[in-house]
């Protein structure tokens, strides 16, 4: 069985102290040996370490929400892997739908991280998910194929024990609304059977599949309950750890 993963992707949001006072509340409630659900938060840049530190001890991952594809080096603004494993993280969060469609990142440029990423040791949940015109013309299926087919170009089977995938309908995420859950087990089921195809049937069942977009207390049980949604990548109900963690509850109760 698939371990559900409830991943907290703080985007550019928080002040230290609010990061760390939100870290440790949901330290609290996580400790470590609790196997039922991994939980992972992923904080701005600056606040990375102090974030880690605050949760030190518990059971929660430490995640980047992007990372660049160059060893260090003379690249003014970006941010290596190298940095990012030095200072904790065991994961990074590539291809969100903000990063594609707001910065302008391609398949190609995704894809170059991600192999770097793996290539370091660090896990990766990769996200990709349609436009609403893309949905509303019926090309779900052909732009999920693209994003997944582009970003995974050259990652091995092997490397996929070491990758999430997020569904996140570009039309669900930060406005409210929520896909349905059918429309979200439709787009599961349909990124596993490609995995399946591109890989084998094992990588196809063993590669967890979360779903993000509007993801809230409210909606995360009929969501997580699906058979092919294997936890949620949370963005604004990530920001308050009353919040965050009924979401986790949720998950851990899907897993019975």
């Amino acid at each position: 069985m698939r371990r559900p993963l409830v991943a907290g992707n703080w985007k550019m949001n928080t002040t230290l102290a609010s990061a760390c006072e939100l870290a440790a509340a949901i330290a609290q409630a996580v400790p470590a040996g609790d196997d039922s659900v991994e939980v992972m938060v992923a904080p701005p840049y600056p606040y990375l370490t102090a974030v880690g530190e605050a949760l030190a001890g518990s059971g929660v991952v430490l995640a980047a929400q992007d990372a660049y594809h160059e060893s260090p080096g003379a690249f003014t603004g970006e941010v290596a892997v190298e940095m990012l494993l030095d200072v904790g993280c065991r994961s990074v969060i590539l291809g969100h739908s903000e990063r594609r469609h707001v910065l302008g990142e391609t398949d190609a440029v995704i894809n170059q991280k991600i192999t770097v990423a793996l290539s370091k040791g660090l896990d990766v949940v990769f996200c990709v998910g349609e436009l609403l015109e893309e949905r509303e013309a019926g090309n779900t299926e052909a732009v999920l194929d693209t994003q997944l087919d582009g970003g995974l170009a050259g990652v091995s089977e092997a490397d996929m024990s070491l990758i999430v995938v997020a569904y996140e309908p570009v039309w669900a995420i930060g406005t409210g609304k929520v896909a349905t859950p059918d429309q979200a087990e439709s787009a599961h089921a349909h990124l596993r059977s490609r995995l399946a195809a591109r890989y084998n049937a094992e990588v196809g069942d063993c590669v967890r599949i979360l779903y993000g977009g509007s993801v809230k207390a409210e909606n995360a049980a009929e969501l997580l309950g699906q058979p092919n949604i294997d936890g949620a990548l949370v963005g604004g109900a990530s920001l308050k750890a009353e919040a965050f963690l009924p979401i986790v509850e949720a998950a851990k109760a899907c897993v019975g």
